[in-house]
Formats: structure tokens, C-alpha cells, sequence
């Protein structure tokens, strides 16, 4: 083998923290990966483009933000690839890698993992290679998936001795699922040493650089789907041997600066010495120095599962700061497979019990338009420094570096989802998509300002949907009852009349907050018709769901024939809020259809994210 040509091992345990005893959790049973920690470079602060599988994945094979190609910033689309994007593999296998992956592949994306890689199947080794090729060999780990922690088997981690974080009570369920999860985290750090040990039997060790990472961080509450450390943090080592050694920092240095692993697709790239494409974002980690003053991970959240939401946000080596575009939204919206988990069914019947102290008790409320927190000082992000004037350089720093970034990757996510310019070439066309002239707008909803209600109103007369539709959202998210007859009635208008159809969700759940008008239901319920596309009915069902079991009860007919739809995220939405209206919800209510999940996945081959 070429000097010049290593081969690159490349392990990826699915939604899993940094919980490792390399990473300072005592707790953890990692050897391998501390070794190889030792050996190699610490990621302190690598952070993933989402909290969740699918969009992540996206970016891990295309170095792609999701968000700049939509719909794959939504949980579970396929976002068609074009030509022109090319995947590293694909790169790789052109100056002659040999290319495999074992297993999963969820890309939100129509790649085709059959021609992506030389094998993408549960025996993909490396050992399957022609004699003298170089190889890239992906090895996923399941067992550590969030599904995990639905199950209980004997703890290898005393429970007691968890830390919990402060935004959760103490429940015997919630140190559960804490506790239970170092097991498959040390099952995880045994997998990957059989792995090396296959190298080294191989001779391929001294020729190998590994590079261990995972999708996005952790599976327990308000970590997976949600916009902070514990669901952006993970875990990320790069070990090469000593003859690739002068590509990175020494060994055992541990890089304190934001880094994100959109950048290992062009890392591996350029190791293995292919041309990295131009539409790769982020840069390669193949480098010496690091600067913790200059490092950012961009992160984003989008529709996760059936429920809507859009979150932004920034993490240098210190701060996160976070934009919330649905701050009239609350954190703890209802999610089927998420609630399957004992620790968010025991969060929320904490909640309505009224036994959480008023930290715990946020996740249930509505969302600040803003959020900064010294991730050094607050590791839990629990105190909001937004507004602070002792901080305010820090957040206009992270404000503008997040605006500037969402220029730049032509970020898709705030367009309705199916919209004609979804895309990373759609989008880009003239005139097709205003993106400046929408995040006047949009970055004005989190202010929830009465002030604002001219600029929202004359943003819904705009000839432009999207930013039609983002005038919409800032009126809706304005207090109840601060809304002038006059203004009522162009949303009555809107609601009933505009063009678009994601448009008129918004302008109707808007009439129903501030009025109570019976309309907007009947709107609404007209809007879930199997007669228009997915993501309308699913934005329709989220608003009336906001609006209450008692505005949705007329419509029980309309959400009971949606709830047994194929669509798993339409039967999720409509199943919740059909128990909403009869009164039977509790937080252990079987909400998920688990059977049909597994029987759709087996037919289409796919596992769940």
C-alpha cells in the first residue's frame, strides 16, 4: 500500500452522547474508545447538524447541511439527490477505495445505497475487498438507538449513582433509562474493539486511520429532536497511525474548538486524496491546529415526526445560542415513538401532577424567542442569558454568525414543506425564494411584540407565500386578545381564502387563538382532507390539536378517519388528538402503533430512526 493511501475505518453508534470515560463520565465502561482516544485526537465540542437520524445522516454521506437541500432537513423525507451531488463514497471509489457499509442507511434521501457503495448490506466488511485496494469500511452500531431504553434488562450501572440533569425530576423511571443505557454504551466500546482487533489481525492497524463518531446525541429527555448539548453533543475521535501522524494534532490532544460532523464527508475525502467537491460544506478536519475562538457547529431542527417546529441555532467552544421560529409552541409537544420511552411518560405525569419545580417544568411551557446559555458554567442549559446586558457581545456575535449562515447554505427551512422551491437548486433560482426579505420577517416572530403587528400584517399581503406565511406565524404568535378587529378579518380572509394552503393553517389557527371562533376548526378540519398533500394535513392537524380538544371535539369524525391512515406521522397526530377530544389521554396511552411501524419497515427494508 501507498503511504500516501490509508485506509480509513469509520464507526457510528447510533444516538449516542459522549458518555465515555474519555470524555469524563465515570460511569462509563469504554476502554477501546479511550484508548484510541489516547492514541488519537478528542473532539471536545463536535456537534451534529440535527438532533435527530435521518437529516443528520444526509449531511454524514453528502456534506450537505440538510437544511440547504429540502425536504431533507424534515424527519424522514427523501430529498431527490441531483447529479452533480456527489457522496464521498462515491468519490472514494473513484480513485480506487474499495467502498462498504454495514448497515443502515437512512439518508432522507433518494441515493440509492446499492450504487453508493461497493456493498451496503449486514455483511459489508473489508475483507471482501480486491487484493491491494485501500478501503473505507462504515460500520453502524444499532443496539445504542433510542428504542433502547424501551426495554429493561439488569442494570450494569447502579441507578443511584446517575447524575440527572436539572431540567428532569428524580424518577425512579427517569434513572432508569439513564442507568440502562451505559449498557449498550459498553456494548457499543466492545464492538469497536473487536473491530481493531480484526485490523491488527489483518495487519491493516498501522495503516488505518479510525475515526469514531455517532449520528447525534443522546436518547433521554430533551436530548434527541431538541436543539441542545444533550441532543447535538457527540461523541467524536479521529486515531491515525504514526505514518499519517502529521495530519493532525498530536496524539491524545483534545480539540476544544465547535466542531461539526458535517466536516468528516470531506475529511475522509481528502484522506483517501480524492478532489473534495465544491458542494461540500465545513472544511476537512485533517489539520493540525484548531482555533477555539473561530469553531462553530450549526445545528437545526425542523418537523420531527409529525409535529412542526423550526429551531436554529450555533455552538462555539463556550456558548450555545438558539432562535426559536415557533416560540408559541412548547417544548414538550407530543410525540408517539419518543413517549414510548418510561422517562417521558413520567416527565409529563410529573408535569400534570404539579410535583416539578419551575426549571423541570419549563420543557411543558412555550418557548423564548431566544436562547444562550455558558454551556461551561450551565452544562444543563437551564439559565437563559438572552437579554443579559453582561452577554450581549456574545449574543450579537452568535446572532450575526447564524443569519450569515443561514444565507449561506440557502437555508430551506423556512419554506412549507412540499412547497414548488423546496431544494438545494429550486430554491436557488432568482426570485424564487426571498430569503432575506423572509428572515425580516421570520426572526421577528420570537419578539412576540404587538408593535410588530403592522409589519405581520402587511408581510400577509405579500405576493410571496412563504413570506405570506411567516406575517401568518407572527400574528398567531402574539399574546390572545391583542389583535384589532380589523386585524381579525384580513386573517379570516386569509384563512379562508389565500392561495396557499399552508397559509390558510396558520391564518385559521391564528383566528382560532385570538377569537375562538368555531371557523377556524371547520378550516382546519377541511385542511386534513385526504384531498390535499401530507404536510398540509399534517400542519392542520397540529393546529387544531393547539387549539384544543374542546374547539376540535366537532370535528371527532374528520380525526378518527385519519387516525387509522397508513401514514404513520398523520395516525400519530390524529390518534393523540382524537384521545384529547374523548377525554382518555394520559401519558402512558398507547398513542404509537408500534405493529404497523415494524410491519411497514420490514416491506420497505428500513430501520426506525
Amino acid at each position: 500500500m501507498s503511504l500516501s493511501r490509508p485506509n480509513i475505518l469509520w464507526t457510528v453508534s447510533e444516538d449516542c452522547p459522549p458518555r465515555f470515560g474519555c470524555y469524563g463520565d465515570p460511569l462509563a465502561a469504554t476502554p477501546h474508545l479511550d484508548a484510541l482516544a489516547e492514541r488519537g485526537t478528542l473532539f471536545v465540542n463536535a456537534h451534529s447538524p440535527a438532533p435527530v437520524c435521518a437529516p443528520s445522516r444526509f449531511s454524514l454521506l453528502t456534506g450537505v447541511a440538510p437544511e440547504s437541500h429540502g425536504p431533507a432537513h424534515h424527519m424522514r423525507a427523501s430529498a431527490p439527490v441531483p447529479e452533480w451531488m456527489t457522496t464521498y463514497p462515491e468519490v472514494l471509489r473513484g480513485v480506487g477505495y474499495y467502498c462498504t457499509n454495514n448497515a443502515k442507511t437512512d439518508y432522507n434521501c433518494d441515493a440509492d445505497p446499492q450504487a453508493v457503495w461497493d456493498d451496503s448490506s449486514r455483511t459489508a466488511h473489508w475483507r471482501n475487498r480486491p487484493d491491494g485496494a485501500p478501503f473505507l469500511a462504515v460500520f453502524n452500531f444499532d443496539p445504542t438507538h433510542e428504542s433502547a431504553v424501551f426495554r429493561r434488562e439488569e442494570f450494569t450501572v447502579d441507578p443511584d449513582a446517575v447524575r440527572l440533569p436539572a431540567y428532569l425530576p428524580d424518577t425512579p423511571e427517569i434513572r432508569g433509562d439513564f442507568a440502562h443505557y451505559y449498557r449498550h454504551i459498553a456494548a457499543m466500546d466492545a464492538f469497536v474493539g473487536r473491530l481493531l482487533a480484526e485490523l491488527e489481525e489483518d495487519g491493516e492497524l498501522d495503516n488505518t486511520i479510525v475515526i469514531h463518531t455517532s449520528d447525534h446525541g443522546g436518547v433521554n429527555p430533551r436530548s434527541k429532536r431538541w436543539c441542545y448539548d444533550e441532543g447535538l453533543h457527540v461523541p467524536l475521535i479521529v486515531a491515525a497511525p504514526e505514518r499519517y501522524a502529521d495530519r493532525f494534532p498530536a496524539p491524545g490532544t483534545r480539540v476544544e474548538a465547535a466542531v461539526s460532523t458535517l466536516r468528516i464527508a470531506p475529511t475522509v475525502v481528502e484522506l483517501g486524496g480524492g478532489v473534495v467537491p465544491a458542494h461540500m460544506q465545513g472544511g476537512s478536519l485533517a489539520r493540525t491546529f484548531f482555533d477555539s475562538a473561530e469553531g462553530l457547529a450549526f445545528s437545526m431542527r425542523n418537523r420531527m415526526d409529525e409535529r412542526l417546529d423550526m429551531v436554529r441555532t450555533v455552538r462555539d467552544a463556550r456558548y450555545r445560542y438558539i432562535r426559536n421560529y415557533a416560540p408559541h409552541r412548547p417544548y414538550g409537544t407530543h410525540q408517539a415513538f419518543a413517549w414510548l420511552a418510561a422517562g417521558y411518560q413520567s416527565w409529563e405525569a410529573e408535569h400534570l401532577a404539579g410535583r416539578l419545580d419551575e426549571v423541570q417544568s419549563a420543557f411543558w411551557g412555550e418557548k423564548p424567542g431566544v436562547e444562550l446559555y455558558d454551556c461551561v458554567a450551565d452544562p444543563d442549559q437551564v439559565r437563559n442569558l438572552a437579554g443579559d446586558p453582561a452577554h450581549a457581545e456574545v449574543e450579537q456575535r452568535l446572532d450575526q454568525a447564524l443569519r450569515a449562515h443561514l444565507l449561506a447554505v440557502h437555508d430551506n427551512g423556512f419554506l412549507s414543506e412540499g412547497s414548488p422551491v423546496e431544494g438545494y437548486e429550486a430554491s436557488r433560482v432568482d426570485g424564487a425564494y426571498p430569503l432575506a426579505r423572509i428572515l425580516d420577517t421570520a426572526d421577528a416572530v420570537g419578539r412576540r411584540d404587538p408593535a410588530l403587528i403592522p409589519r405581520f400584517v402587511e408581510a400577509l399581503g405579500d405576493l410571496d407565500a412563504t413570506v405570506r406565511r411567516w406575517g401568518a406565524v407572527g400574528l398567531l404568535a402574539l399574546p390572545a386578545g391583542v389583535l384589532a378587529a380589523g386585524v381579525i378579518a384580513v386573517l379570516l380572509a386569509a384563512a379562508t381564502d389565500d392561495l396557499d394552503p399552508h397559509v390558510r393553517v396558520v391564518c385559521a389557527e391564528a383566528v382560532g387563538k385570538h377569537t375562538g371562533d368555531p371557523v377556524a376548526a371547520v378550516v382546519l378540519a377541511g385542511l386534513v382532507s385526504p384531498s390535499y398533500p401530507e404536510g398540509v394535513r399534517l400542519a392542520a392537524l397540529g393546529s387544531l390539536t393547539a387549539l384544543g380538544p374542546t374547539a376540535a371535539a366537532a370535528h371527532r369524525d374528520v380525526v378518527a378517519s385519519v387516525a387509522g391512515e397508513p401514514f404513520e406521522y398523520l395516525g400519530n397526530a390524529a390518534r393523540y388528538l382524537l384521545l384529547r377530544i374523548d377525554g382518555d389521554y394520559t401519558p402512558h396511552a398507547a398513542v404509537f402503533d408500534l405493529e404497523g411501524m415494524l410491519a411497514r419497515a420490514a416491506v420497505a427494508g428500513r430501520p426506525r430512526a
